[in-house]
């Protein structure tokens, strides 16, 4: 496993980070694909043994069973001193005016249920999931400045939000001296490049993290073109992602196919090798639910992808419409 800083800070983490969206109850959950707790904990115990140490997971997972699997697992299996866990706060978690979003009292509310759940005393990386338009940014920086000033949580950061938005919130942040996001979790992968435009070029100017959602496209760059998959089935919401630009993204998909053959080495690699090799991505959040997976994208650490490869890769790309800020 390789390590690296978190954008600008001196915390290190796993160059992958594994996600948890597919660990749940499908009766809780959107996703149909997800594994229960027995199925879960050997995929989390294979990743803490491959060296990862970066864990991410959201209150709305499942309505909170992807937190308490997770917090259980790794209260089992690893010292907490090492490990780097991730949570957010914003989706519904109950019924009522108050049941989501940033506003003081959710914010306060939600990371005590999160605390509970994932059976620590602190987080490392408290995300808010989306921005909240009907809360004045300035509550939502006060109370996540808090929630860190009480030493519940270590860092914060954000995700899916357009570049504008998250320049205002870390003005407002450095303007009143409370903290400032330390990351940002963005939808990018070789499929959905649109975050080049704005977000990666701030991150760069202001030394923030990058640790992108869907880095293999909810595994469309890892598969066939027409390969049938469970998650491919039933996985609506990678559909609102990805199928309208289906034929302009084929020409991508294949050309991870050609180079991963030439190379000798999974496509899953491939698509990962071209995201690391991003400036400031540091650990892209990948949702294994095999312990296979894991091991397909630890390979990923050590192909350097030549320039022509890179051009290959990237060539056939056209403008997409915009999918995840909202």
């Amino acid at each position: 496993m390789e390590y690296a800083k978190l954008g600008s800070t001196g915390l290190d983490v796993s160059r992958l980070c594994l996600g948890a969206m597919g660990f749940g109850d499908r009766e809780r959950w959107i996703h149909q694909w997800v594994l229960d707790e027995d199925a879960s904990r050997p995929v989390i115990k294979h990743a803490l043994d491959a060296g990862i140490t970066f864990f991410d997971t959201a209150n709305v997972y499942s309505i909170g069973r992807s937190e308490e699997i997770l917090g259980k697992a790794l209260v089992d299996y690893a010292p907490r001193d090492e490990i780097v866990l991730a949570t957010k706060v914003h989706g519904r978690m109950h019924e009522g005016p108050n049941g989501a979003g940033l506003s003081r009292k959710a914010i306060l509310s939600e990371v005590e249920h999160s605390l509970c759940r994932l059976g620590t005393d602190y987080i490392d990386l408290y995300i808010i999931h989306r921005w909240d338009y009907e809360v004045p940014i300035e509550e939502t920086m006060r109370a996540l400045d808090d929630v860190v000033r009480s030493g519940k949580v270590r860092y914060i950061g954000a995700s899916a939000m357009f570049a504008w938005q998250f320049l205002r919130a870390q003005h407002v942040a450095e303007v009143n001296g409370w903290t400032k996001f330390v990351s940002m979790q963005n939808h990018y992968n070789l499929l959905y490049r649109e975050e080049e435009r704005e977000m990666m070029p701030l991150l760069r100017e202001l030394g923030v993290a990058s640790t992108p959602y869907s880095p293999l496209a909810a595994g469309r760059l890892t598969r066939d073109w027409d390969g049938d998959t469970e998650r491919a089935r039933t996985d609506r919401t990678a559909t609102t992602k990805y199928d309208s630009t289906r034929e302009t993204d084929r020409a991508i998909v294949e050309q991870v196919a050609s180079i991963a053959a030439a190379r000798g080495v999974e496509r899953v690699q491939v698509a990962l090798a071209w995201l690391l090799a991003k400036h400031p991505v540091v650990a892209p959040i990948i949702g294994a639910t095999t312990t296979g997976h894991i091991d397909g994208a630890l390979g990923a650490l050590g192909l350097e992808l030549g320039p022509d490869e890179l051009t290959a890769l990237e060539e056939p790309y056209v403008p997409h419409r915009v999918v995840g800020a909202q």
